[in-house]
């Protein structure tokens, strides 16, 4: 009986040691990178959403054809962003026809999923938000 359960308590400071293992090695949020939406291009464009988030918690989230500054909150697994308000003015620098009414709406849904994220993981290489509506964003490479 003695032995069981030494061998029980072995395997539960096992089990114990590689979670605390696994917190341990997990990576921390990508702070001063431009995370790119893993998501089909919205043509003519060719312009992606991205999230750049500084460390202070300022950030800023270029979408499909407008751009909004934001503040985001990171606590462990969880995440809070509140976006400014989207521009009513589209910007200059967009070639005649980028800013179609289907990117201009996708520049709503994509702030409106954005603002309801709650917690975000590291999954295959990609940042994870999670909410209502999930997101997969991955450090862009150029």
């Amino acid at each position: 009986m003695a032995s069981r359960s030494l061998v029980s308590g072995a395997i539960a400071a096992v089990v114990l040691l590689l979670i605390s293992g696994a917190r341990v090695a997990a990576q921390p949020f990508p702070f001063d990178q431009e995370l790119l939406l893993d998501a089909e291009p919205i043509r003519p464009g060719k312009r992606m959403p991205i999230l750049m988030v500084e460390p202070n918690g300022n950030a800023k989230i270029d979408l499909w054809c407008r751009s909004v500054p934001a503040r985001v909150e990171i606590s462990g697994d969880g995440i809070r962003i509140e976006a400014g308000a989207l521009p009513e003015d589209l910007p200059a620098m967009q070639g005649a026809g980028q800013c179609t009414p289907e990117r201009i709406q996708a520049d709503e849904q994509i702030l409106s999923a954005l603002s309801q994220v709650t917690t975000w993981r590291w999954q295959d290489g990609a940042i994870v938000l999670a909410g209502p509506t999930m997101l997969k964003f991955r450090s862009a490479t150029n």
